[in-house]
């Protein structure tokens, strides 16, 4: 009877165990045919992860930053680019028979049901392999209770097979670093490498690759920023786990774990890092979509037409969708993974970032905030009154993203400014770093007003390239960019377009004139006569050169009394400046707001040999398998003659070896040859300086961000003494790095004829007549 009945039983037994085989048989049978749960197709398997950041990449071959959506801001990667130390760190921990099961580690899984399901161990370990965790990373939603977790399981299970038939196990090892998420926006293990260690996959040292490894885990709960000796903890666990997997010897493991956790971190924010601003332009460049006049307020008439432009001329302009992939979509710098190689040098872009740095926060800021300390309409000029004060700081307040929120909560005017006159805990900018405090938005909008702005690009003068640029003093503050977006009257630094029109009409250099005031007629038929910043050589005679050399307004006044203004403003335009510009003579003394982009690009003409070289950011763009989708190449028009063009570089050379820009030579020490123009505006609201060498062209701008904030005083407000030394910091940078192969001793190419305009004036010039000083005082009659 016993024998029956233990037949009976072991028959029942292997019923149920075929049937529970053959039941699971339909499950994942079903699961794999999608008709329980979700399973993805074959198409997507096959490329499970289609979404990578673009890499912006300088000339020298450094990483700029990315272009990537938060959750998407991953680059790619090949199982070649990761450390052999970063791959046994993760197998040793996650999952050791990695290289022998097919997705499901049997032994593993059935050691966690015993342990963790059965016995209740936490410390059981998990059953999940490598692959299994892709398969959730790729296609499992958050689950929101344990049921659901549980359910999803089997579904993985399926996915994980699949995976290992499509994939290798070193790609499947490669994908799985790549989706996951460090935090910080470091999306992928090459972002990560880069946040956390400022290295990549391949260059990083066994116990930063087991930090990696152990934040696997759990990323919040082991944050290296945040928690640093539990992530050190966590970190000796992975290099023990090496240790018994044999990939590291016992006296490696302690030595290793000894060691202090060291970071060296860098967020993924794209306000911060290396050219921001420059980054930024040149997103809003690639995604540009064709200009639409109703997608543009009534003052953008400029805007638009100069976009226009540039959509038809410029190739990078709106690149993204101009150009179609092989599946007829745009491009999208954010997915598509592609590599935009810029002419950005880093070396050089970290000189002129350190040197904007450096003159603003140790010269010119003190400067600015002793001028107007206890003043009571600070940081404006004194010339402002308490109602334009008042109308400025409302305009500023609208634009702010705080009071279009209350606007649309429906807050009326007087309410909003009662509520931005409340003090809130903030962080506002200083040049010591973000400080926390209490302070009202009201006075927050004034106090960031306080600090003056500086813009500063340099190019190859005869390839375009662009090699630094920097918007402005802090992007994650004040995010105007200053180099391309903003316009400032340009001051003295428009003379040398004008004497260019003079050589193009005929005159020397070695013209000369009585040094007096100049009477004009200005469009409304009024007399009008410009001063002088200073009484130097009043009524003697001086030359064309020694004007533009010494910055004069009479001679600027007395070339443009002979030019015609309307000419000017054809040569202007084809000097590069963009805005309209009404033919008036007040231009000559630089009226027009141009950018400083325009005019770097305008005095790439002097040493070009009268040809104008326009801007050039990009060279090429790569797709995610490494094929060139685009070039870029530079864009020339001729502007000056060569006579012209040699007579301005012989009175743009006066200017720095002896002239307004000779702070170059006594306090920076530059001995190199080179050419350039101070200049200020009306008021000394903008100072500005442009200069060139044989290889390099640059300009600078300092201002405040209304021309109503300005220092009282020319001394400090002129532009030899904001704007100038921030060149002479950059080049002493620049010569003394080796590396970027920019010499001092570089000369111009000049023929022998042109080394010295006034060898033989009587000749050159029909205009040298003696002049009868007889008829000057009838000018003012």
């Amino acid at each position: 009877m016993t024998f029956k009945w233990t037949k009976h039983i072991i028959l029942i037994c292997w019923i149920l165990l075929i049937a529970g085989l053959g039941f699971a048989v339909i499950i994942f049978y079903a699961i794999a045919n999608g008709s329980i749960g979700y399973m993805p197709p074959v198409e997507q398997l096959e490329n499970p992860i289609d979404k990578y950041a673009s890499q912006i990449i300088s000339c020298d071959a450094k990483i700029l930053g990315s272009y990537g959506r938060s959750k998407e801001n991953r680059i790619s990667v090949t199982y070649q680019d990761l450390s052999g130390d970063l791959v046994r760190a993760l197998i040793a921990t996650e999952d050791i028979r990695f290289s022998e099961h097919s997705g499901i580690d049997m032994q593993g899984l059935l050691r966690a049901i015993v342990k963790r399901g059965i016995l209740m161990q936490k410390s059981g370990g998990g059953g999940s392999t490598i692959t299994q965790q892709l398969a959730k990373q790729l296609y499992s939603p958050s689950a929101d209770n344990i049921l659901e977790r549980l359910l999803q399981k089997p579904i993985e299970w399926v996915i994980a097979v699949q995976l290992e038939r499509f994939y290798t196990k070193e790609e499947i090892l490669t994908m799985y670093l790549d989706k996951f998420d460090f935090l910080y926006n470091a999306v992928g293990i090459q972002s990560a490498a880069r946040v956390y260690f400022s290295a990549t996959p391949k260059t990083l040292k066994t116990e930063e690759a087991a930090t990696l490894v152990g934040m696997c885990k759990n990323p919040s709960y082991y944050n290296p920023v945040r928690q640093n000796k539990r992530t050190v903890r966590r970190r000796n666990t992975v290099l023990k786990q090496m240790e018994k997997a044999g990939f590291l010897t016992e006296a490696q493991c302690d030595s290793l774990s000894q060691l202090p956790l060291t970071i060296r971190f860098r967020s993924m924010d794209h306000k911060e890092g290396p050219a921001p601003y420059f980054r930024e332009h040149l997103r809003m460049m690639l995604t540009a979509k064709k200009p639409d006049r109703k997608n543009y307020m009534a003052w953008q008439r400029q805007v638009f037409r100069e976009d226009s432009i540039a959509w038809e001329t410029n190739p990078l302009y709106g690149w993204c969708n101009k150009n179609k992939k092989a599946n007829g979509e745009n491009y999208n710098i954010y997915t598509d993974g592609l590599k935009i190689y810029t002419t950005i040098d880093s070396r050089m872009q970290q000189y002129a970032e350190e040197a904007v740095e450096q003159h603003m926060k140790l010269d010119v800021q003190p400067a600015f905030t002793r001028e107007k300390s206890e003043r009571s309409y600070a940081p404006f000029s004194r010339s402002v009154s308490a109602g334009q004060i008042d109308t400025m700081m409302t305009n500023a307040m609208k634009q702010t993203d705080r009071y279009r929120t209350m606007r649309k909560a429906g807050m009326n005017e007087a309410a909003i400014k009662k509520e931005f006159k409340k003090p809130v805990e903030m962080r506002v900018f200083s040049w010591e770093g973000s400080v926390d405090t209490l302070m009202s938005p009201w006075d927050s909008i004034r106090y960031h007003k306080s600090f003056l702005r500086s813009a500063f690009m340099s190019m190859d003068a005869r390839t375009g390239q662009v090699k630094a640029y920097v918007g402005g003093i802090d992007y994650k503050y004040f995010q105007y960019d200053m180099v391309s977006t903003g316009h400032r009257q340009v001051g003295s630094t428009i003379k040398p377009f004008l004497y260019s029109l003079a050589m193009i009409e005929g005159f020397s250099p070695c013209d000369k004139m009585l040094h007096v005031p100049q009477q004009l007629t200005d469009e409304n038929g009024k007399p009008w006569i410009p001063k002088n910043s200073n009484k130097e050589n009043e009524g003697e005679i001086v030359t064309i050169e020694w004007g533009l050399q010494r910055s004069s307004n009479w001679v600027t006044a007395y070339l443009m009394k002979q030019l015609s203004p309307y000419t000017f403003v054809r040569l202007l335009h084809s000097f590069g400046l963009k805005t309209d510009i009404d033919p008036v003579v007040a231009i000559c003394l630089g009226t027009p707001d141009v950018s400083v982009s325009e005019m770097v690009s305008g005095y790439s003409v002097f040493p070009n040999k009268g040809i104008r070289v326009e801007p050039l950011f990009v060279t090429r763009i790569e797709d995610s398998f490494g094929n060139t989708i685009a070039s870029f190449t530079p864009h020339f028009s001729e502007v000056l003659s060569e006579d012209a063009s040699y007579k301005m570089l012989h009175m743009l050379r006066k200017v720095i070896d002896g002239g307004t820009g000779s702070r170059v030579r006594f306090r920076y020490g530059i001995k190199a040859p080179m050419g350039g123009k101070t200049g200020t505006s009306q008021n000394h609201s903008d100072g500005w300086f442009m200069a060139f060498t044989p290889s390099l062209v640059s300009g600078c701008w300092v201002g405040g961000e209304d021309r109503s904030i300005h220092f009282d005083r020319i001394t400090e407000g002129q532009g030899a003494s904001m704007a100038l030394p921030i060149y002479g910091l950059f080049m002493q940078k620049v010569y003394a790095d080796k590396t970027l192969g920019y010499l001092e001793d570089e000369n111009f190419e000049i023929p022998e004829q042109y080394a010295d305009p006034c060898a033989h004036k009587e000749e050159k010039s029909h205009r040298n007549q003696p002049i009868d000083a007889s008829g000057i005082d009838k000018m003012f009659d």
